[in-house]
């Protein structure tokens, strides 16, 4: 499954803690765009998508959700619940979010601008398309 979790440097002393992130050097490609969610009420869940060709890194920098990715043969579920750690997504992975908790803050870093014609939003379409990947 194209995914990983990537560790992320902490810098700190008995002042605080700091992670930088650098393209291309912490993230495994060119950021070229930034985003993050809050706010997500209890029980709602989020995702449900796909992308053809956008690679992300995912990190919970506040509180915890809970990642599915499924590659269209097998399904994980990962908690997202540390600043230190990212998850990496590569294109062809199906990702829905749930568990949020009340102070979740996570942000994801992608190398693509936002493209709608880069998202396959119906679960039969993302099979549809994995099967066109690998002719």
């Amino acid at each position: 499954m194209n995914f990983q979790m990537i560790p992320m440097r902490v810098l700190g002393d008995d002042r605080g803690s700091l992670v930088a992130v650098e393209a291309e050097k912490d993230v495994p490609f060119a950021i070229a765009r930034v985003y993050y969610i809050f706010g997500t009420r209890e029980g709602v869940e989020r995702g449900f998508h796909a992308h053809k060709i956008l690679q992300q890194l995912a990190v919970a920098v506040r509180g915890s959700c809970t990642m599915l990715l499924d590659d269209g043969k097998e399904k994980v579920e990962i908690k997202l619940d540390a600043p230190d750690k990212g998850m990496y997504i590569g294109p062809g992975i199906w990702r829905e979010m749930k568990d949020f908790t009340e102070d979740c803050v996570l942000l994801v870093f992608a190398d693509q601008h936002y493209d709608e014609a880069d998202y396959l939003r119906k679960y039969e379409d993302f099979l549809a398309f994995l099967q066109t990947a690998k002719q």
